[in-house]
């Protein structure tokens, strides 16, 4: 931004990586193979599904670790879906979600979401039956 220096939420994903790995942590990945059993009868899927997979950022111990400075509904999905999901595969026991407190994110080169509100968000939707143990931690430079 002109005048102004920002941090680079990709910048900062690279960083994330770098050291997590070298921690010796490892990024996790499952193929997904979908289902053609609720399309009607004599379609064909598109074959773009083919390859999909799921990936978590960092995996080591049965914890899983994703660092999210990107939009809101990756927060969401990465939490309420994806860790669940590798919970069910066997991957993970427990999670932890990294992401920039409100402050932060206004020093960020693109409009990110924060931790204020995705923890308003979790304590207000309450728990479910499928969920799992995540820290959500909120960081600043």
């Amino acid at each position: 931004m002109p005048g102004r220096a920002l941090y680079s939420p990709r910048a900062l994903n690279k960083a994330f990586t770098k050291e997590f790995e070298r921690q010796g942590w490892k990024k996790y990945k499952v193929q997904c193979n979908y289902s053609s059993e609720y399309y009607l009868p004599g379609f064909t899927p598109n074959r773009a599904t083919k390859g999909a997979f799921r990936e978590i950022d960092f995996v080591k111990n049965r914890v899983g670790v994703e660092v999210q400075f990107g939009k809101y509904a990756f927060m969401v999905y990465n939490v309420c879906a994806k860790m669940t999901i590798f919970h069910k595969l066997g991957v993970i026991d427990v999670g932890i979600e990294i992401v920039p407190i409100k402050l932060f994110a206004e020093e960020m080169s693109t409009g990110v979401s924060y931790f204020e509100q995705f923890v308003w968000d979790l304590e207000h939707r309450g728990v479910a039956d499928i969920d799992i143990p995540v820290l959500v931690l909120g960081v600043t430079a």
